[in-house]
């Protein structure tokens, strides 16, 4: 009986080093930036880990009025693909940042935590 509460209270031990790891990783992402390109570089967009869009780069010459809608499509491309881009680096972090905390159970994803 003793065994199953000593392991129940190693597994809560574990819960609080990985909540406060994952504290700890949430608040680094910031600094984990990725920029991305659309329009032949005309349009770029720089987004960090926490899934903020904290930059935007529009070249002078293709803000026209008559011709927003091409202007909002290299807008969302470049934004996007920075977004896709950034994917991996938020993996990775949180791997590292977890590492020793859990078992390594394939499939398990953290990624999600930190929407």
């Amino acid at each position: 009986m003793f065994g199953n509460m000593a392991d129940m209270m190693g597994l809560m031990g574990k819960m609080k080093d990985l909540q406060s790891k994952m504290k700890e990783a949430q608040d680094q992402l910031a600094g984990i930036v990725e920029s991305a390109e659309s329009g032949g570089g005309m349009v770029r967009a720089t987004v960090n880990g926490q899934k903020t869009l904290i930059g935007l780069e529009i070249d002078k010459d293709l803000i026209n009025p008559d011709d927003k809608e091409m202007l909002q499509d290299l807008i969302v491309a470049a934004v996007n693909k920075a977004f896709e881009n950034l994917e991996p680096k938020i993996k990775e972090h949180l791997a590292k940042a977890t590492d020793g905390v859990l078992p390594n159970i394939p499939g398990l994803d953290l990624g999600g935590f930190m929407k």
